[in-house]
């Protein structure tokens, strides 16, 4: 990992920049989604707003830049991943692996069993990272307005 990664717990006045984040890393993907699934993938800075309560967003920045950005959805038992994306210049640097460990201290600090995300089939690198951390995909498909999604979940340590 490189050591400029800085991982910092976002405040409701960075939306603009993880909806901005997140419209950078997707972009290229545009192609693959549905428009809906596109547009869910990449909220506006509104919508990032109006689910703040449902728990903490992280920023990395290297070298000051804002590069990734990821999410927790506090659900009790099991910490949903959200929004968890990397802009194309910064994949490669260790920032998508430094998001997801921030994110599973929060889980196992909360004191959650285990982590869920949803992702699509096509985003390969990202599904390579998750199951380098231990998550493993799920039976049955999703779907996000028509966009195809699938499940993976990590058990996490019991105390």
């Amino acid at each position: 990992m490189a050591k400029n990664i800085v991982i910092a717990v976002a405040s409701s006045g960075d939306a603009e920049t993880i909806a901005a984040i997140l419209l950078d890393a997707f972009r290229e993907f545009e192609p693959l989604y549905t428009p809906g699934g596109f547009r869910a993938t990449t909220p506006t800075a509104a919508e990032i707003l109006a689910r703040w309560p449902e728990g903490p967003s992280w920023i990395a920045t290297i070298d000051g830049k804002a590069v990734g950005t990821a999410a927790a959805v506090d659900r009790g038992d099991e910490i949903y991943v959200r929004s968890m994306a990397v802009t194309p210049a910064a994949r490669g640097a260790g920032v998508g692996v430094a998001l997801l460990d921030a994110v599973t201290r929060f889980a196992i600090d909360t004191g959650a069993r285990r982590m869920r995300l949803s992702t699509t089939p096509f985003l390969h690198a990202a599904i390579r990272l998750y199951e380098r951390a231990g998550f493993t995909p799920q039976p049955g498909p999703l779907d996000l307005h028509g966009t195809p999604l699938f499940a993976m979940i990590k058990d996490l340590p019991t105390p």
